[in-house]
């Protein structure tokens, strides 16, 4: 039942985004009662936490899937998967950042491991290109390169970059964590 109401929830959730998500229509897709979801996931939070964690699987796959074909240059894969995901799967990788738990409700083990994955990737190429570099280093330089290449793909899909002229987000994403890069592998040689 699960995975029956996920499938279905994931394609609506694609279809219309979150602002016109709704836990109904998804029983209503399915067959079944409002009531059925709720009894499977608790609430509309647990099934939209859910679904997001979803798609996090999906985007790790994507990253592993340009890794695999990425050849030398496997950070420009990794930006390049980031934007891929984004722009194919705009109305699930929108509905990640839209939905908000509750105030002071952690988001549960299972789910933070499976959206942790995504974050491992990135961390792993990172101290492959930096390996002088401890894992605190990492991980917080791989947070902060993930909001750098975040926040570009963010401004290409909503239109901020064409109103600034930028006419090449992608290739902007890229030169920044270039340069980040560089410059911790210059201070590392140091």
């Amino acid at each position: 039942m699960q995975e029956l109401i996920l499938a279905e929830g994931q394609r609506l959730l694609a279809e219309v985004g979150y602002a016109g998500f709704s836990a109904r229509e998804v029983a209503k897709r399915i067959g079944y009662s409002i009531g059925t979801i709720y009894n499977v996931f608790g609430s509309h939070d647990a099934l939209l936490t859910a679904l997001n964690s979803r798609t996090f699987v999906l985007w790790a796959q994507t990253l592993h899937d340009k890794l695999a074909q990425a050849g030398e240059d496997r950070i420009a894969a990794l930006v390049q998967g980031y934007f891929d995901f984004a722009e194919g799967n705009s109305n699930l990788w929108m509905a990640i950042y839209d939905h908000r738990l509750p105030p002071n409700t952690e988001l549960p083990e299972q789910y933070r491991l499976l959206r942790a994955g995504l974050t491992n990737i990135v961390e792993e190429e990172i101290a492959r290109a930096l390996p002088h570099m401890g894992r605190a280093t990492i991980a917080a330089l791989t947070r902060s390169l993930v909001a750098t290449v975040h926040g570009h793909c963010a401004f290409a899909l909503n239109g901020t970059f064409l109103l600034l002229g930028e006419e090449d987000p992608r290739g902007a994403a890229l030169t920044r964590v270039r340069e980040t890069l560089a410059a911790n592998n210059r201070a590392g040689a140091r």
